[in-house]
């Protein structure tokens, strides 16, 4: 496309104007700003021009293969430049990018994908073998591939997301959004035209609306290939972001460094920290509060669906210590009992959403699992309270759901891999407090047989425990010969937590 085409995708002050392909955007930047960085990812560091003409290129190479309009695409890689640019290749194609974590075992990542029903699988060397078309992105594209813009596609719908579901089978989570600009894309947090640090793995949502979008709107993007606390204090320092996302594990990982290495650090650059994904220590919380400022700590409960949200900044918090905080704007909570019946503020119920209607065609869709939708209301699952002010208390984080530095663990995948073992009856999994993670995985393992000695547990259950994920294996493990399951063949989880952080102050490691 000629450069006053692109141009017509920026407004007079240079940003992104509303309906203009995501794709585009990418090429109207290089065409704007050229050799400027875009993307600072490990040691390399990629122009606005350089990171479109590799997704050009990429997308044409796709598009020979037979990807195109409508189809679906699997990413599956670490950070690195290759992912972002896939990225924007599938959506230069109109396709819909769906990224996973590359840290799936073979039978997740099979699964997902069969769920997916993609065209074609994005990954690299080390990415699980594959019946579908596989791009290998370690590999050189074919020689002689224009580089140039592609024509304008717009890819609907615009992403999806895989997520562990409440059975702890997987499922997906589509965004019938088409990828183009516009209020669900920008943020009042995140101007255009500025500098971000992204420290979280590009599969999930808050890297996605903190690395992969602002390069739409012409940003220069910082993401760290690996997290690491002292290393993260460095890339501030350098490039001396105005917003940074954290989960809380990580902002824990920083604040308890050695107090003369944050100190010496500047930090004064970033105007906004936004954190999300998992509960935040208050110990950890007023660290940061009293580090950077109050009114630059902005921490986000929601979820990937956007049925709803809520937004409190560090001196609401002060106010109001363990909140979430009130809903954003037009949107509304309520709390509904057993029975479906809303209840006043001060009792414990599932939390539900009230949004506003956005527009035909603009809510999200499971494959894999069922709605939690009643009416015009919409829940993630959680409970929890509204105090009298209106500000929002996560009372648990879904009945089963454990929150491991910022990952969601659904119990129940856990347990059938463990009940695999021919000596296994029947295995609880539950999360108990670890200053670390915020959670650990515990099991507790009812035998029928003789009990291993102490310290032997992981190496009895390793067969069960490969065929997980590593965050999702236990790291403590305890035996039993009583009942963990009532007559329904329920398990209270909260009890046997509660049972174990009051007699031990969590499990003894095994």
């Amino acid at each position: 496309m000629s450069a006053p085409a692109l141009a017509t995708y920026l407004d007079a002050q240079g940003r992104p104007r509303d309906g203009a392909p995501l794709g585009m955007l990418l090429s109207a930047y290089a065409q704007r700003c050229g050799s400027a960085p875009a993307l600072v990812i490990g040691d390399r560091t990629l122009s606005f021009a350089e990171l479109d003409a590799g997704a050009n290129r990429l997308a044409r190479h796709l598009k020979a293969c037979g990807v195109g309009q409508g189809d679906r695409g699997v990413i599956c890689m670490p950070n690195r430049a290759e992912f972002i640019q896939a990225m924007y290749a599938l959506w230069k194609l109109g396709a819909a990018p769906c990224p996973i974590s590359y840290r799936l075992v073979e039978g997740e990542f099979a699964t997902i994908v069969a769920l997916v029903d993609p065209r074609c699988v994005i990954g690299d060397g080390a990415t699980h073998a594959t019946t579908r078309l596989f791009i290998n992105v370690d590999q050189p594209l074919p020689d002689g591939l224009s580089d140039a813009p592609l024509p304008p596609a717009v890819a609907q719908p615009g992403k999806i997301l895989a997520s562990g579901g409440s059975t702890g089978r997987p499922k997906l989570i589509i965004d019938p959004v088409p990828a183009t600009w516009g209020a669900d894309k920008a943020s009042v947090f995140r101007p255009a035209g500025i500098t971000t640090l992204n420290a979280g793995p590009l599969y999930h949502t808050m890297p996605y609306n903190y690395c992969i979008l602002p390069l739409a709107e012409g940003s220069k993007t910082v993401c760290m290939t690996q997290f690491d606390p002292v290393r993260w204090l460095q890339l501030v320092e350098v490039h001396r972001p105005h917003s940074v996302n954290l989960v809380p594990t990580m902002m824990s990982r920083i604040a308890k460094l050695p107090a003369h290495v944050t100190q010496a650090a500047d930090l004064s650059s970033i105007q906004i920290l936004f954190h999300a994904a998992a509960p935040c220590p208050p110990d950890i919380k007023r660290w940061w509060i009293e580090r950077i400022g109050a009114e630059k700590v902005l921490e986000v409960y929601g979820g990937t669906e956007r049925i709803g949200s809520t937004l409190i900044y560090g001196h609401e918090w002060l106010a109001h210590p363990g909140s979430v905080g009130r809903p954003a704007r037009g949107d509304e909570i309520v709390i509904l009992d057993e029975d479906g019946q809303a209840l006043p503020s001060g009792q414990v119920g599932e939390i539900h959403f009230r949004r506003p209607a956005t527009g035909p065609g603009t809510k999200y869709g499971y494959i894999g699992a069922d709605t939690r939708i009643r009416g015009d209301l919409d829940s993630f699952g959680d409970i929890g309270w509204v105090d009298a002010d209106g500000f929002l208390y996560i009372a648990d984080r879904r009945d089963d759901m454990v929150v491991v530095g910022g990952m969601n663990v659904y119990p129940a995948e856990i347990e059938a891999a463990i009940e695999t073992h021919r000596d296994v009856l029947c295995c609880a999994v539950i999360g108990l407090p670890d200053d670390d993670l915020g959670s650990r995985l515990h099991a507790i393992v009812e035998l029928a047989g003789t009990v291993p000695p102490p310290g032997d547990g992981l190496a009895f259950l390793a067969s069960q425990l490969r065929l997980l994920s590593p965050y999702k294996r236990p790291r403590s493990i305890e035996f039993t010969h009583g009942r963990i399951r009532d007559d329904a063949g329920k398990v209270r989880r909260t009890s046997l937590r509660a049972d174990r952080v009051r007699e031990h102050g969590g499990a003894r490691p095994d």
